[in-house]
């Protein structure tokens, strides 16, 4: 009977709505209140912000969900002694402040690493950023010929207003090159139409490239872009020795040393505000254990679907309807094992063949030889994107196994005998969607939540933005900040560049923009 499951197991799979779990006796929840801030999330933006203000001497406490691993989806998750990414993670920010913080905090556990990276599409490879010759002689004059004379087109008759993602990439690319090298992996990543999706994801992921681009630094290096740094186009990167998870578990490790805390195996399912404040956020562990964390200041990295779930008293039903309106893409990755020393060179490959369910391959050894014990084998992510509950993440374990052994061998870059073993990790909520309602439903939310000056949010789901984990970073230390009394941000004008934007009045201090005057609102 399911009044004879754990509490948290009915949570989980929707059988007791969370809003059940908030108002349970308060004799049975436990009180914790020592600590100045309350941070929900121990990913990149919440340990960040413990982090700064641990430094400061401020009491923070971490809340995770996890019972084993902190850092998010930048952690690094093992399996017997294989260490893999949950998807791959460059160390790269055109913010000199947030690369020297990854450096304080990690010090020489860097290593630095060539990037190479390609594009699987009608079974060839092909060099990601495009090379000229390379893609001519793999495409073929005709259709490197049609390629350019589209994109002469678009940009002699852009299409006028960009409405969404496809008109975008069209405006930039021509829409030869859009349905050749955009379309199906990007239909494949959203799982929706192209023409569905928001231009702001363009905007925000590839704003800085263009065809022109593209191929004058593939003829002439950096001098073609007069010394700007375009992350799409770099060519080396820095990367934990152990991958992304070592820096937030050294993270962790520091902020503890400092005085602060994070307690793993937390998640909060309640959030309790009294006269324009947040008092409390309410947690449960996998034992079905309650604790209340008490606090003068709150972040939270939550999904805004949750946070707003968890409200109580509960927000006006227009809010709550934004809300639950927010999109997201779900994720997994099915790591191989492969009996062999070296399969291919590339960090990663993209795969835009529509054959095939597979979305992008990582090749852990060549982020880091580190990452895999064994010098004889290899170590592969195969990588699926999803929505929670399809057939893709329904299936079992071992019949994720045989679909990714099958693929790898369909695209030639593994024998199937020769993968020895795997394993599946499901990623949720991976990725904030941008459709065409979002920003509106973001507003209405945000002007809500402005009634709660203690709470602040920050990162990637927290704040439903599609960003790296250097500008998920920059939100926090921000938001750190503002609680430190340095400074009063609003941390929405952070950029996916990791740079602060307000207006035109701007200096470039530490490697960001920032305001002329920090506290002034």
């Amino acid at each position: 009977m399911d009044g004879d499951r754990p509490l948290l197991e009915q949570t989980q799979r929707g059988l007791i709505p969370h809003r059940w779990v908030r108002h349970l006796d308060p004799a049975e929840i436990g009180v914790v209140a020592a600590h100045d801030v309350v941070i929900a999330g121990g990913g990149p933006a919440g340990l960040t912000a413990a982090y700064e203000l641990a430094k400061h001497g401020r009491s923070a406490v971490v809340l995770e969900a996890d019972p084993r691993l902190v850092g998010g989806i930048s952690r690094t998750d093992q399996y017997k002694g294989y260490r893999f990414d949950i998807g791959g993670h460059r160390f790269f920010s055109k913010s000199s402040e947030i690369n020297a913080l990854w450096r304080e905090i990690l010090g020489g556990e860097f290593i630095t690493r060539s990037r190479l990276s390609r594009i699987y599409y009608n079974r060839k490879f092909f060099h990601y950023p495009l090379k000229p010759l390379d893609a001519l002689l793999k495409l073929g004059p005709r259709k490197s010929a049609l390629i350019m004379a589209s994109y002469l087109k678009a940009r002699l008759r852009p299409i006028k207003p960009e409405r969404t993602y496809e008109d975008w990439v069209v405006n930039r690319f021509g829409r030869e090159l859009f349905k050749t090298f955009f379309k199906s992996y990007t239909e494949k990543v959203w799982g929706m139409p192209s023409n569905a999706i928001s231009p702001d994801w363009a905007a925000q992921r590839i704003k800085d490239l263009s065809l022109v681009k593209a191929v004058a630094s593939a003829l002439f290096g950096r001098l073609a872009n007069r010394g700007e740094v375009i992350k799409t186009l770099i060519d080396e990167f820095q990367y934990p020795r152990l991958g992304p998870g070592q820096m937030w578990e050294t993270a962790r490790d520091k902020i503890t040393g400092l005085g602060g805390a994070v307690h793993m195996d937390r998640r909060v399912t309640g959030v309790e505000h009294h006269e324009g404040l947040v008092r409390a956020f309410l947690t449960i562990d996998s034992q079905g254990r309650r604790t209340r964390y008490e606090g003068k200041h709150f972040l939270s990295t939550l999904p805004i679907r949750e946070l707003i779930r968890a409200m109580d008293p509960a927000p006006p039903r227009e809010v709550v309807d934004a809300a639950m309106g927010l999109k997201y893409r779900d994720f997994l990755t099915v790591v191989l094992i492969v009996d062999r020393a070296e399969t291919f060179p590339d960090n990663w490959i993209y795969i835009h063949e529509p054959e095939v369910r597979l979305g992008r391959i990582q090749n852990f050894k060549n982020w880091s030889p580190d990452m895999v014990p064994d010098p004889s084998k290899s170590s592969l992510g195969l990588e699926y994107f999803c929505f929670e509950g399809d057939d893709l993440w329904s299936k079992t374990n071992d019949e994720l196994v045989a679909l990714a052994r099958a693929e790898i061998a369909a695209i030639g870059l593994a024998r199937a005998e020769e993968v020895s073993d795997g394993c599946v990790v499901r990623v949720p909520k991976a990725y904030p969607v941008y459709d065409d309602e979002y920003q509106a439903r973001i507003a209405l939310v945000r002007r809500w939540l402005e009634g709660l000056p203690n709470l602040q949010l920050s990162g990637r789901n927290g704040m439903h933005k599609y960003n790296n984990q250097d500008h998920s970073m920059m939100t926090a230390l921000l938001a750190a900040r503002n609680i430190l009394g340095v400074g009063a941000y609003d941390v929405w004008n952070v950029n996916t560049d990791a740079e602060y934007h307000e207006g035109s009045s701007e200096t470039t201090e530490a490697g960001r923009a920032v305001p002329k005057s920090a506290a002034a609102v």
